[in-house]
């Protein structure tokens, strides 16, 4: 008999951070470029660093299917399920799958890196040009890995006949009604939103503030040891 039914996976705080993590990364990465753009660069580099932060503490008291102990696979465990995809019948996991899980890890990871590596060349008034080309390599392998990690989500979904996309907006896949967590967090999820709506309210209104004298020729040395870098 089958018992399946719509269940509660993914919470609220989990779906946001997801969510809100690809939309920072997309406007650091297309930002990257232009010194006209450097603010937003900024912005969104700094947003990602807290998402960041926020998911690792989610990791470790976060509900049943966020904890990082939920997804932790040896590499054979990795192995077997790319293996298995070749059969088209890999096993169905309710939470991230052992391919998912080395992608979140890996996502987690370089943007760590990317987004210190990034804070450390913009304060560095030496110049920095090996901390800016480490931060650029950053950013270009967690391209890499979201490519991967989209690729990974569109052939989980046909090989298992659900939706993904759908289940990280609505946190719902099926399953048997013990599997599901019991809470949304729906308050947390509120909180989080609202630090980030806040920052991104907040931190244009810090540029705009008059800067001091140091503050103004820090800025403008750093801007001519970059341009003499490209």
């Amino acid at each position: 008999m089958n018992t399946k039914q719509s269940i509660l996976v993914w919470d609220i705080p989990t779906r946001l951070f997801h969510w809100l993590l690809a939309l920072s990364f997309v406007g650091a990465f297309i930002t990257a470029e232009s010194e006209r753009t450097r603010d937003l660069h900024l912005l969104f580099g700094y947003t990602l660093l807290g998402l960041i932060g926020f998911r690792l503490l989610w990791g470790l008291i976060g509900t049943r299917y966020a904890r990082f102990r939920s997804f932790l696979f040896s590499p054979t465990a990795v192995r077997d399920y790319l293996t298995s995809l070749l059969t088209r019948q890999p096993k169905h996991y309710l939470g991230h799958n052992p391919a998912g899980s080395l992608t979140v890890f890996l996502l987690l990871g370089l943007g760590l890196l990317a987004g210190i590596t990034g804070w450390a060349a913009y304060n560095d008034t030496s110049g920095g040009e090996q901390l800016e080309e480490l931060h650029e390599g950053m950013a270009n392998a967690m391209l890499v890995v979201v490519f991967v990690h989209i690729a990974g989500v569109v052939v989980s979904s046909l090989l298992h006949r659900e939706n993904l996309v759908r289940a990280m907006i609505t946190g719902r896949k099926q399953g048997e009604p013990e599997q599901g967590i019991r809470y949304r967090h729906a308050w947390l999820g509120a909180i989080l939103l609202a630090t980030v709506a806040g920052f991104w309210y907040w931190y244009p209104q810090t540029l705009a503030a008059p800067d001091t004298h140091a503050q103004v020729a820090q800025r403008m040395t750093h801007d001519d040891q970059r341009h003499e870098i490209h």
